[in-house]
């Protein structure tokens, strides 16, 4: 019976080199010359770690990350943005945690999604991804052409087609 997986990952390597960029655009650009700004990837962690003066700074780290992530072809939407937290001296910080799996929640929201459709398919969620299965790799198509049309909080890929 045909099926494919709905994973939502983000490729390390990739990840690591749009930061790499990031850092190198922080440490040319004219307004944080002579600035304390860093800007670090936790690889084991999978989170990133931006450290800076004040909280215009860090919004601008912020965004040049986006950038590079876009250039890179990672969804932004992987990153869960939190508060800053304020750290010793005047220093602002942001732990930037990076979403790796489809948590319940996004599994339900597919789930139902797929099950609105009408299309004869069955979807079922194991560990960290949901498995669609069905009869024919038509109907696989359209489920995966819905959902690529879906807004969702999360980004997604579609692995392991097996006809």
């Amino acid at each position: 019976m045909p099926s494919f997986d709905i994973v939502s990952k983000v490729d390390l390597q990739t990840l690591d080199n749009a930061i790499n960029a990031a850092k190198k655009e922080i440490q040319t650009r004219f307004d944080f010359r002579d600035s304390k700004s860093e800007l670090e990837l936790d690889k084991k962690a999978v989170q990133l770690k931006l450290l800076t003066e004040n909280e215009m700074r860090l919004t601008a780290m912020e965004d040049i990350v986006r950038s590079r992530l876009i250039k890179q072809k990672i969804d932004p939407n992987c990153m869960d943005f939190g508060k800053p937290q304020y750290a010793s001296g005047a220093m602002v910080r942001k732990d930037i945690a990076i979403r790796q799996g489809v948590d319940k929640e996004e599994a339900r929201k597919i789930m139902k999604l797929i099950k609105d459709s009408g299309v004869k398919v069955q979807a079922q969620v194991m560990d960290d991804q949901v498995r669609v299965s069905g009869k024919k790799i038509d109907d696989l198509q359209k489920v995966i052409g819905m959902l690529r049309a879906a807004t969702l909080d999360i980004p997604i890929q579609f692995t392991n087609m097996k006809a």
